[in-house]
This record gives C-alpha cells, sequence and structure tokens, in this order.
C-alpha cells in the first residue's frame, strides 16, 4: 500500500466516523457505506494530483 493509499484510507475513516457521530452513518451499514466514501475520496486526491501536473494556460503561454 502506497503513501496515497494510507492517506485516502484515513480520511474515509475520518468522515466515517463523523457519519457516524452525527447519526448520518450506523455500524450496521458501515460496510455498505464505506467503501463509496473511499472510493470519492481516493478519485479526489488522483483528480487533484492529475490537476496540479497538469500544465496551465499560463504555463503554455511562457514558452511561446
Amino acid at each position: 500500500m502506497d503513501r496515497i493509499d494510507k492517506e485516502a484510507l484515513q480520511v474515509s475513516k475520518e468522515i466515517a466516523v463523523k457519519f457516524i457521530e452525527t447519526q448520518r452513518l450506523s455500524p450496521s451499514n458501515f460496510g455498505e457505506v464505506f467503501p463509496a466514501i473511499h472510493r470519492v475520496v481516493l478519485d479526489t486526491i488522483l483528480e487533484g494530483r492529475t490537476r496540479l501536473n497538469r500544465p496551465t494556460d499560463a504555463d503554455e503561454g511562457d514558452r511561446r
């Protein structure tokens, strides 16, 4: 498990705990909901990393 996966898992756990504390999630349906939370967190991290690595229009203008 790489660093990104570990961080995504930690954030997903924290979100799930907050949902349980606010009674938006119950321990009985945790197994059903947690994979969706984790998938959204991981997708968001990977999308953010892709955006950071993509050249912007300003960067392309500097090359001209």
